[in-house]
């Protein structure tokens, strides 16, 4: 537990110890040209519904529909904000980018869970984690890997490679590289993307250990999308202590300006542990999130599994409540529009369940067997298995343990 003195303070002294001189990198939109941006994707929803319903009936309760279900979770309010890297703008964390075919088809897919579309091939999951390897330098608090962690790696690359076209092969919008740490085996990552279908968009998830300018500029040129970057204290010291590693916060620099520099979009994941929930922290932790100009900022709340497992680590009401203020104040005011856009799974999930668990998502573990997420292991079969479809059909149908009662 820092203390007070040093929670007051810490948003100076940390700024002025972070040197990073980004000359790429992405573009926060904001005002005017935001609004103009979101009339013309408002006009792209209205193509893609067209494309998919000869009705114009379904056309109509379609969009009602997108209406619906955004204000099941976000109510009235509308994010101030967007990000601008490669000539496409990106809404948030687990959307591609507009204006792409990616971008078109994920609309599409979506609007299918209300009414089959007939007309338009549409992806199974709009989100699947991959992880290749147990290899990991760090020894974090929260790992939910923890078990497994440095053990023998069970799965080659052609065995990846396999996985990844078995998982495009039902249509998937994005899938996250994960480990263990995957840029442990850089050469595989790179296989893996030259040999996938450019029907899905690629990240990596990582401690940023390993991510120089020159393995950047490999991924980015391989087709890699942009990387999810473990952040979880905005002082140094803290970050390290929690990941048992001294140059753990050095990467995470590191990997964020070079990612930049490769126009890679770039994240910060928080896990929000009870020790570290205040408005103080979390406000410091967003003005080095914008200081390092990443684009998005992902917030985890703590899970009892793996390293955590059997620990009191679940968040008690008063803190979920600091959070989802928080993250209401950040994304949907004007006043901080020029901060990244957060994510902030569980307050999604607390009011419109998961949509993980083999329905739109779902995590495939370091021996290729398939789980809900990273954090519900609950193994249902391995996607290598003849019986592939039958596995996923079984682990959409048990759900997930800790939201779908929401």
């Amino acid at each position: 537990m820092i203390t007070e003195l040093v929670r007051k303070n810490v948003k100076d002294i940390n700024l002025k110890s972070t040197t990073i001189d980004i000359s790429n990198g992405p573009k926060i939109i904001t005002g005017l040209k935001l609004e103009l941006i979101r009339l013309q994707i408002k006009f792209t929803l209205l193509k893609v519904i067209i494309s998919c319903y000869k009705n114009p009936i379904d056309w109509i309760q379609s969009l009602r529909n997108l209406i619906k279900f955004r204000r099941r979770f976000l109510g009235n309010t509308k994010v101030h904000k967007m990000v601008y890297l490669n000539g496409k703008y990106y809404l948030g964390l687990y959307t591609p980018g507009w204006n792409s075919s990616i971008y078109k088809q994920y609309i599409a897919s979506n609007i299918n869970a209300f009414k089959p579309v007939r007309r338009v091939v549409v992806n199974r999951f709009n989100n699947v984690f991959l992880a290749i390897t147990k290899k990991c330098a760090l020894q974090c608090e929260h790992c939910f890997e923890w078990d497994n962690l440095n053990k023998k790696d069970t799965l080659t690359d052609n065995q990846l490679q396999e996985i990844v076209k078995r998982i495009q092969g039902e249509g998937v919008t994005q899938i996250h590289l994960s480990g263990g740490e995957p840029l442990l085996k850089m050469e595989s990552v790179i296989k893996l993307l030259n040999h996938a279908e450019k029907t899905s968009l690629f990240w990596i998830v990582t401690s940023g250990f390993k991510l120089n300018m020159a393995n950047a500029k490999r991924l980015k040129e391989s087709g890699l999308t942009g990387v999810v970057v473990s952040l979880d204290h905005f002082i140094p010291e803290m970050h390290n202590k929690f990941r048992h590693f001294k140059d753990a916060y050095y990467w995470v620099e590191e990997a964020v300006k070079n990612a930049n520099n490769n126009n890679l979009i770039t994240a910060l994941s928080l896990c929000a542990t009870k020790e570290f929930i205040s408005q103080n922290n979390l406000m410091a932790y967003m003005e080095l999130a914008k200081k390092l100009k990443v684009s998005f900022v992902q917030f985890l709340e703590p899970k009892d599994v793996g390293r955590y497992a059997h620990k009191d680590v679940t968040l008690n009401l008063e803190q979920i409540e600091i959070l989802e203020r928080f993250f209401i104040k950040m994304n949907f005011t004007k006043e901080f529009s020029d901060y990244p856009i957060i994510t902030y799974h569980g307050y999604y999930q607390r009011r419109q369940g998961c949509l993980s668990a083999g329905k739109k998502g779902l995590y495939i573990d370091t021996d290729g067997d398939m789980n809900p997420c990273p954090f519900c292991h609950k193994k249902t079969g391995n996607v290598l298995d003849s019986n592939f479809e039958k596995n996923l059909n079984t682990l959409k149908s048990e759900g997930c343990k800790s939201y779908d009662k929401y």
